[in-house]
């Protein structure tokens, strides 16, 4: 292999406690100065290409550049997720990190043993048994039959597709295909898991199964490198996050600040594509211009205790005079999930025209979310519900925590006793 263009792969086989994470954990993933380019074809047929074969001038294919200049260092035990609009290339990185593609210019390299779930089917041989499926993906990752045979009833056991198992795989659904194959992965002792959006294809119960097993693993030190449109869950799994635009990284950092990046730049597109389709319209003729989060009574200050009232002022301005129009504002934890939000039409309050500014105050009474940071979104939409400005990640407070209770909300709770036979 050519180690200028091609992928190096170090200690793929056998477990080390070095890799396993820990203080100073070494890098196990390295992608250097890495592209990709693919080569698509412009003829629709054969006759097409025979017809015009030799002309001059004519070109029957164009490059495409997935992925351009990528850097990027993955420490052991770290877990990270790779998100962007579709197109920017997230699949295009994982395959290459998992090595199924080769980078056109650029090196990766990786250090110990290595578990994929790329795409829906792979690796799997459709006219083979589900049984048999297993000791081939086992095989090409250089593990013994025996050790096989060892971690069989756990493949069979977190598959949970039974008798099948050995029926060939051709006849699986999408989401059988899925539980095998996910089983499988992580059941070969990788000391790095690639996961593709592949979770997607199963049911709720499985997907969980798979979340924790994915928890479990981190708690173990393993890495992790995850692929998925949930931001919520890049949110709760992962350390950083990668966000990947047109094939270039455009950030790399905390999970959090990524998501928000990531939501920047759909926004940009959004109005790009707005502005687009009316030239002459002004894109953002609304602003959510400043949000205001404190307790009524008290100095401003980031802390909020369990029971405190909240106040949360928004100032609006809309270019041309709005008659009707809702205020409103949406509160997410530090996971992503929302907790609580509202908004003028839900309510029924008829808010006066808009010309020029407004501001709009709403008073939460003994708020009792759950502890640790949120964040507040504020939004101005039309009559009709449709967003006309959201502003992300506005405002924060941190709720303190309540160690009565566990959980995201706080509900008053009576308790009593009955001793009586």
């Amino acid at each position: 292999m050519d180690e200028r263009q091609g992928s190096r792969a170090a200690g793929l086989r056998g477990r080390s406690e070095e890799v396993r994470g820990g203080p100073g954990a070494p890098v196990v993933v390295s992608v250097r100065d890495v592209s990709k380019r693919f080569t698509i074809r412009k003829d629709n047929s054969l006759k097409e290409r025979v017809v015009t074969f030799g002309r001059a001038g004519r070109r029957h294919s164009e490059d495409f550049w997935a992925l351009q200049g990528v850097d990027l260092e993955i420490p052991a035990g770290s877990t990270v997720g790779l998100i962007g609009p579709n197109g920017s290339g997230k699949s295009t990185l994982l395959k290459m990190i998992g090595g199924i593609l080769e980078p056109t210019t650029g090196v990766v390299e990786r250090r110990g043993r290595l578990a994929a779930l790329i795409e829906l089917g792979a690796g799997m041989h459709p006219d083979l048994t589900g049984r048999e499926n297993v000791y081939l993906n086992a095989s090409v990752l250089g593990i013994p039959r025996d050790e096989v045979d060892a971690r069989f009833e756990a493949i069979l056991q977190f598959s949970g597709i039974g008798d099948f198992i050995d029926t060939q795989v051709k006849f699986y659904s999408s989401g059988m295909y899925v539980r095998l194959a996910f089983a499988v992965a992580i059941n070969t002792d990788p000391d790095v898991l690639l996961v593709d959006e592949v979770l997607a294809v199963g049911d709720e119960q499985f997907q969980k199964k798979c979340i924790d097993k994915i928890k479990e693993f981190q708690a173990q030190g393993r890495t992790i490198v995850l692929v998925s449109h949930s931001l919520g869950q890049v949110q709760e799994l992962c350390d950083t996050a990668v966000v990947l635009h047109h094939g270039e990284v455009k950030y790399h950092g905390p999970a959090r600040e990524a998501v928000q990046n990531f939501r920047e730049i759909l926004e940009g597109r959004r109005l790009a594509e707005a502005e687009a389709e009316d030239p002459d319209q002004d894109p953002t003729p609304g602003r959510v211009t400043d949000v205001d989060v404190r307790v009524p009574g008290r100095e401003p200050q980031e802390i909020v205790r369990p029971g405190d009232p909240l106040r949360i002022t928004v100032r609006y301005e809309h270019a041309t005079p709005l008659d009707r129009w809702n205020a409103g504002f949406l509160i997410e934890n530090s996971l992503g999930n929302l907790v609580y939000g509202t908004d003028t039409g839900r309510v029924e309050k008829v808010l006066s025209p808009l010309d020029g500014s407004a501001t709009v105050r709403f008073d939460l009474d003994a708020v009792v979310f759950g502890n640790g940071p949120h964040f507040v979104h504020a939004f101005l939409s039309d009559e009709r519900g449709e967003y006309i400005a959201l502003r992300r990640d506005a405002a924060r407070f941190v709720m303190e925590d309540d160690p009565t209770h566990l959980g995201t909300h706080r509900i008053p709770t009576l308790i009593s006793e009955d001793h009586t036979a």
